[in-house]
């Protein structure tokens, strides 16, 4: 078995494992980076539609409000390379990049390619060795310490590399066709570390509702979206949603979906709560509701009428919402049902009854212990000389650009491989 030596091996090709390995070797290190794909960065290819959303905007507080879990933990890794140097390091390496709605960042060119690649060749001008369809078997300990790390190489041939540092930036367990299958949380439980059970977050949802059927490829924009967890409002977001064939997911859906997952995990009851009319109030959408009535002849039918005010898909999930026919007249509506109307508008529920799988999902949730990692160096508690970057820990956020940011962040900390006293 062939046996090589380097100061650190990086253990994933991702924007964490890549900005971890660049880092390392711009501080003089000899970089090994083990990626098992046939290359490198293949989610940030895919990421935000095939844009690559890179990181937001936004204020700093604002930043740690979009973190789902691990803000505390984060804080140190983030104030050392913000959204600002992240931007600024992007822009030396020669991509543009654009603002958008919402303070999301994104190459000019509309190219997540463009971002991969600047990493890629970031890396390779610094003397990084990548070497891809290299599967990690082991990392090797002794005494507490990292020893080696064995992988079998592209020809099926074990491997063997001696190393002081080890940076494990795997990813979750999303996307899996990029090689995010989990193999980081098998490495970092065969040395000890403890691993938060992972499920899927920023997912698309599922629905019982029965009448789904009828809305399917409806989009909703500017509604307000209350996720309930028994009858309880836990989380309410303002935006887009789309039903789809199977249930429910955009931007809103997708920003909620980490706790509806949880507590359908705990077989708890999910719905959603959606605010149709949120420009108006209660009072006023019943006012508009029966000046419509006044002003349409006795002939118009209750389906017309709901057609006026609100999308098609929604006119017989509405009807019999309200206990009416779409084809009968709108004589029929007498005022407990105008009201019932308009509460159904204000407040239109959709019970959830599952979400979609890891396929599907854009992070993990879940991951390596975060009390059992170094906050201030990223390097484990257990195992001197072993290091975590991205989404491999138990740390995830909202859309926005944020888990990136996330990867990048923690990727420059652990790269600096500063160890602990």
């Amino acid at each position: 078995m062939e046996i090589k030596e380097y100061d650190v091996v990086v253990i994933g090709g991702g924007a964490a494992g890549l900005m971890a390995a660049g880092t390392a070797a711009v501080g003089g290190k000899r970089v090994l980076l083990l990626e098992k794909m046939e290359k490198t960065g293949r989610k940030v290819r895919i990421s935000g539609k095939g844009r690559c959303n890179l990181t937001n905007v936004c204020s700093d507080e604002e930043f740690f409000a979009k973190i789902q879990n691990g803000a505390g933990f984060l804080n140190f890794a983030y104030t050392q390379f913000t959204n600002r140097a992240l931007i600024r390091f992007m822009e030396r390496k020669g991509v543009k990049l654009t603002t958008e709605r919402g303070g999301r960042v994104f190459p000019t060119s509309g190219k997540a390619w463009d971002i991969a690649q600047a990493l890629v060749d970031w890396c390779r001008e610094e003397s990084v060795m990548v070497e891809c369809n290299a599967k990690v078997e082991a990392l090797n300990v002794i005494a507490g310490k990292v020893r080696s790390v064995s992988y079998t190489n592209a020809r099926g041939y074990l491997r063997k590399v001696e190393t002081p540092a080890v940076i494990l930036a795997t990813g979750g367990a999303s996307y899996p066709a990029t090689g995010s299958t989990g193999d980081g949380y098998k490495i970092a439980h065969s040395v000890g570390h403890t691993i938060v059970p992972v499920r899927p977050s920023l997912v698309p949802l599922e629905t019982s509702y029965e009448e789904a059927k009828f809305m399917a490829g409806l989009l909703l924009k500017n509604v307000q979206v209350e996720l309930l967890v028994d009858g309880e409002v836990v989380q309410s977001e303002f935006g887009e949603m789309l039903f789809s064939k199977r249930g429910v997911e955009g931007a809103v859906v997708l920003r909620v979906s980490r706790k509806a997952v949880d507590a359908l995990i705990d077989e708890k009851r999910v719905e959603l709560n959606i605010d149709l009319k949120h420009a108006m109030t209660h009072d006023e959408l019943r006012e508009r509701i029966l000046r419509e009535i006044a002003e349409q002849p006795a002939t118009l039918t209750v389906g017309e009428l709901l057609r006026k005010i609100m999308p098609r898909e929604l006119v017989v999930p509405m009807a019999k919402a309200i206990g009416a026919h779409a084809k009968h007249s709108v004589g029929e509506l007498k005022e407990d049902k105008v009201e019932r109307l308009t509460s159904a508008l204000k407040s239109f529920r959709i019970p959830i009854s599952d979400y979609r799988p890891f396929e599907e999902a854009i992070v993990t949730a879940g991951g390596v212990e975060l009390s059992e990692i170094n906050p201030h160096t990223l390097e484990s508690l257990k195992v001197k000389g072993l290091y975590f970057a991205g989404e491999v820990m138990d740390i995830d956020a909202n859309t926005g650009g944020y888990n990136l940011q996330i990867a990048f962040s923690t990727g420059r900390l652990a790269g600096q491989l500063k160890t602990q006293n």
